[in-house]
């Protein structure tokens, strides 16, 4: 069975990048990564799969292209 999970950015400050993220158009859950050393965390505690999926991909755009991406849409 796939997963889709998308974000969006909500906030980045110079400590911290927020991102509202769900399956399909449910943003019900905050992200939150450290862009000093890429660590994450979710608001309710629970870093599960959406999580850990969602967390991959922004980190690897920002990595990429030196800047955190305004949406994303992770699929398998």
């Amino acid at each position: 069975m796939g997963m889709t999970v998308i974000a969006r950015r909500v906030g980045a400050p110079a400590d911290e990048v927020r991102y509202e993220f769900g399956f399909g158009d449910r943003f019900d859950r905050t992200l939150f990564i450290d862009p000093r050393t890429s660590e994450a965390r979710v608001e309710d505690g629970a870093f599960d799969a959406a999580a850990s999926a969602i967390t991959a991909k922004v980190v690897n755009f920002w990595r990429d292209h030196g800047d955190f991406p305004q949406r994303m849409l992770f699929a398998s």
